[in-house]
């Protein structure tokens, strides 16, 4: 490896060295941590809600506090406008969350339309702020027949893309319909224990980087890019160029 430090590549100024300091210079938030929890179905008996159901009640008993949306009404992508209250809704809950739990039911191989419809309302940024950049994420599934792991794979691909911080465990429960009784609760089952599992590693990571959350995913490349625009808008104002906001 070569001990070159000559980096020509690189805006020193806005190169920053990781540090430990960083991490530990913030206020420790000590409300309870907040949870937005999506399911995949409309069905009357729905074994993705009832799921999210069973994990908003871990979660709760593990000391979060949790909102579910229920995706009944929502239209499809760019069909409204996204004032409409729907949407509003589901962009409030996100942004109220420091992390998710995003439960699909699995159909011909991948996640529901349902599913994804909720996380293409999610945007990217409103306005200077990105709703889901480093929050925590779990993703779970449910199948109809034997255990398979497709939808789960899909949402940590859009995890990924929102910017979240996916755990690494997750739930999969294969032939839901036989692992939850007449009143919806979930029976016992190495299916459960998983299900566990997954609230209290998701519970841990949110207390571990919430508070850091800004610092974690913090970019050297968007603090050059934000130099650059900036630079690029006092140039255009100093020559007499009007920036029209919506172009």
């Amino acid at each position: 490896m070569s001990n070159d430090t000559d980096f020509p590549a690189l805006v020193e100024e806005h190169f920053q060295v990781p540090s430990q300091d960083r991490l530990g210079s913030v206020t420790i938030s000590t409300r309870k941590p907040r949870i937005g929890l999506l399911y995949g179905s409309l069905r009357k008996r729905s074994y993705s809600k009832l799921l999210t159901i069973e994990a908003a009640r871990l979660l709760e008993h593990m000391g979060a506090e949790t909102r579910i949306f229920d995706p009944l009404g929502l239209p499809l992508p760019d069909g409204v406008p996204d004032s409409d209250s729907k949407v509003q809704e589901l962009r409030k809950l996100t942004s109220w969350s420091e992390g998710m739990v995003w439960c699909s039911p699995e159909r011909h191989g991948a996640m529901t339309g349902i599913m994804k419809a909720q996380i293409d309302w999610i945007p990217l940024s409103l306005g200077a702020v990105r709703p889901t950049q480093g929050k925590t994420l779990a993703v779970m599934q449910v199948s109809g027949g034997s255990q398979s792991f497709n939808a789960v794979n899909q949402l940590r691909v859009l995890g990924r893309w929102m910017r979240m911080i996916t755990i690494p465990n997750q739930s999969s429960v294969a032939k839901a319909f036989q692992e939850f009784d007449e009143d919806g609760r979930m029976k016992p089952s190495a299916y459960y224990d998983r299900v566990v599992d997954v609230m209290e590693e998701l519970v841990k990571f949110t207390l571990l980087t919430r508070d850091h959350a800004d610092y974690l995913v913090e970019r050297y490349s968007e603090r050059k890019e934000s130099e650059e625009e900036l630079s690029k808008r006092v140039n255009a104002e100093a020559g007499g160029t009007t920036i029209a906001s919506g172009m």
